[in-house]
């Protein structure tokens, strides 16, 4: 299981000519993974071939599109957590926090909800919190490999595989309420702009009052049901 989670974080990460010329070790990793199937492998397989079959900067072009200029394709998990900006921001702390705590340093610039990144730390933990941390985070990962499927993408397999190794299924009604956000146009850049303005997250304040982990992980993840807050009448808009 690590070693699949560790190929799908390389996977769903940049394209680079480091991976392109990693083929042969990834084809290899896949070939003696003890914890994927036959059906899981090939879906692997296929999605490597691809990446390292490809020219780099066709790669690239396709990787922004898809995943940077298409906010319901984002591989940051909170990004598709729909409550106040403070509470993504405590969110991503507390999940910074929670890697911390196991030994798994991050650099400064990263961001914790990164899934690549959020792969690589699973891939060091028990099967239990791999299962646990998956499964909270499921609905989001099954949303993406709907939305790629739609749009005819191969990176929908590593959605695939995730799912296999997650072992269980999507919650219906929250699934669908993710599935019922308008997908963007990538080419809209100055749409895209107004967008994450809105939507920016901020860091810091309030960190320590609350306990880290799975459970925190596990609200903030549902956090979208909740209305966003409205301004108060009378005072300054």
């Amino acid at each position: 299981m690590a070693n699949a989670l560790k190929i799908v974080s390389l996977l769903l990460s940049y394209p680079s000519a480091e991976l392109q010329a990693a083929r042969d070790e990834l084809q290899a990793a896949i070939a003696a993974d003890p914890l994927t199937g036959r059906k899981e492998k090939a879906l692997l397989l296929a999605l490597v071939e691809d990446l390292c079959g490809r020219d780099l900067y066709d790669a690239e072009e396709r990787y922004v599109l898809l995943f940077d200029r298409t906010r319901t394709l984002s591989l940051h998990l909170f990004e598709h957590v729909h409550g106040e900006s403070r509470d993504r921001g405590q969110a991503m702390v507390d999940l910074a926090v929670m890697y911390e705590g196991q030994g798994f340093d991050i650099a400064a610039h990263e961001m914790p909800d990164y899934l690549p990144l959020f792969l690589e730390y699973l891939s060091t933990q028990s099967a239990e919190e791999v299962h646990n941390l998956l499964g909270q985070t499921l609905h989001i990962l099954s949303a993406l490999r709907t939305r790629l499927q739609k749009k005819g993408s191969i990176y929908a397999n590593a959605f695939l595989v995730l799912e296999a190794i997650a072992g269980t299924k999507a919650d219906r009604q929250t699934l669908d309420e993710l599935l019922e956000l308008p997908e963007d146009d990538p080419t809209d850049l100055k749409a895209l702009d107004a967008i994450w303005e809105e939507e920016a997250v901020t860091f810091g304040g309030g960190a320590g009052n609350d306990a880290c982990g799975p459970d925190r992980l596990r609200t903030q993840l549902r956090a979208h049901k909740r209305p966003a807050p409205q301004p108060e009448l009378g005072g300054d808009l």
